[in-house]
């Protein structure tokens, strides 16, 4: 499989949050702002690479009894890494995202890539995969989390977009703004990559 196409599948075709629809409990929650979209993204990736490398070259090592608590305790342990490296040196943005730091390790996209793919790939073409669904996973994110801060703060990562005209919806930033913003950017990405699929 060409790594092109592996990383494009994540990005694109098989989009974590506007195809799968995995990982919906941090989309809905932390994206009431751009910048906690991208932090949450950015450490979901880097757990998925690491995860995903790791599982590639232990799965052969793995009873296959024990496959998945196996898979849970490498996915936990850069979790883990990736929490403690964010309290050392993005305290604020850790305080911002709170439980859901954690809750990455029940995060089904990486518990699916490391079934799905990384334990029947070698290493390389999994930290490919890993890096297209991280980054599809970001996008996805900081496209919701931008969407909502602009309409309900008038804001994008913190810079007024919107002037002191514009009355913030505020429900954006709410949970039932979650809901709409996505449903709404569902549609979008559907009607956009359904064009593209059919003029292939």
């Amino acid at each position: 499989m060409k790594f092109g196409r592996i990383f494009s599948r994540g990005v694109i075709f098989d989009n974590p949050v506007f195809v799968q629809l995995l990982g919906m409990c941090p989309t809905l929650a932390v994206t009431n702002s751009a910048e906690n979209a991208l932090g949450m993204g950015l450490a979901t990736t880097s757990v998925l690479i690491g995860s995903n490398l790791v599982i590639s070259l232990v799965k052969k090592l793995i009873p296959s009894k024990i496959r998945i608590p196996s898979y849970i305790v490498i996915i936990a342990t850069f979790v883990t890494i990736i929490g403690m490296l964010m309290k050392a040196f993005l305290p604020d943005l850790d305080r911002a995202l709170g439980i859901f730091i954690p809750l990455i390790v029940v995060n089904c996209l990486i518990l699916a890539r490391a079934e799905s793919f990384a334990s029947k790939q070698s290493g390389l073409p999994s930290i490919i995969d890993g890096i297209g669904m991280g980054v599809g996973f970001t996008v996805a994110l900081v496209i919701l989390g931008s969407v909502r801060e602009l309409f309900g703060a008038g804001t994008i990562f913190g810079v007024t977009i919107l002037g002191s005209f514009y009355e913030p919806a505020r429900v954006m930033t709410l949970a039932p703004g979650a809901f709409l913003a996505l449903g709404l950017l569902l549609a979008l990405f559907n009607k956009i990559t359904s064009k593209e699929l059919n003029e292939l």
